[in-house]
């Protein structure tokens, strides 16, 4: 599902930018939009939150077809 790609690209931004932040303190959302503050960084946040807490739903789901059953 394409939901699901883009759930998975916005969680791996967000593990990126806090890999950043950890190793450096460069937190490289707020540099792009603003600071940490700003209202469209704030929407990135939320957006990678909540794409985090979809992608939870992927390791609960089978992704075996019809012809993978044993």
């Amino acid at each position: 599902m394409i939901i699901d790609r883009i759930a998975l690209i916005l969680a791996i931004i967000g593990g990126l930018n806090w890999g950043l932040i950890g190793l450096f303190r460069f937190d490289f959302v707020a540099y792009l939009f603003g600071g940490q503050t700003a209202t469209l960084s704030r929407v990135i946040y939320t957006l990678v939150g909540l794409s985090a807490v979809w992608c939870i739903s992927l390791l609960f789901r089978d992704h075996r077809g019809a012809d993978d059953e044993d």
